[in-house]
């Protein structure tokens, strides 16, 4: 189902394995979130899509390395915290596509962009497919 959707955006989308139920909860675990519902089904279905050069959602193993990084605390006297939001790809420039957490751990649908340069957080998708399908249509602007 999801798999057709990507190639419904994009005929370059490539995609691999599903990620194991267990990965997923691995994931959750280690970010302490519980992320949101369609992330979770894309990624069982394929760990990842990949558009051309470039992933247009990281997989799992990404999601939890590059979240880590960026929590781990060096970045703090100059950007405010990370721990509200769970990046899941990024723009080639620096930005990283996220979703917001809530203070019970829940990531909501909504994906934000986060801009490395003035540490702004702006909303620009109400979920991760729309996300896929307004970015590969340039109708994003970063």
């Amino acid at each position: 189902m999801w798999i057709n959707k990507f190639q419904g955006i994009s005929t370059d989308c490539t995609f691999s394995n599903p990620a194991a139920k267990e990965e997923m909860e691995r994931a959750e675990n280690s970010l302490n979130v519980i992320l949101p519902q369609e992330l979770k089904e894309i990624m069982l279905e394929t760990n990842g899509v990949k558009e051309k050069f470039d992933f247009l959602i990281w997989p799992l193993e990404r999601i939890i390395n590059e979240n880590k990084h960026y929590r781990n605390g060096y970045l703090e006297e100059y950007y405010m915290p990370f721990e509200n939001l769970v990046f899941f790809a990024g723009t080639g420039i620096g930005h990283l596509f996220a979703f917001p957490v809530a203070q019970d751990g829940i990531c909501r649908e909504d994906v934000f962009v986060w801009n490395d340069i003035n540490d702004s957080r702006i909303w620009v998708a109400p979920s991760v497919t729309t996300y896929a399908e307004w970015w590969l249509n340039g109708l994003i602007e970063i």
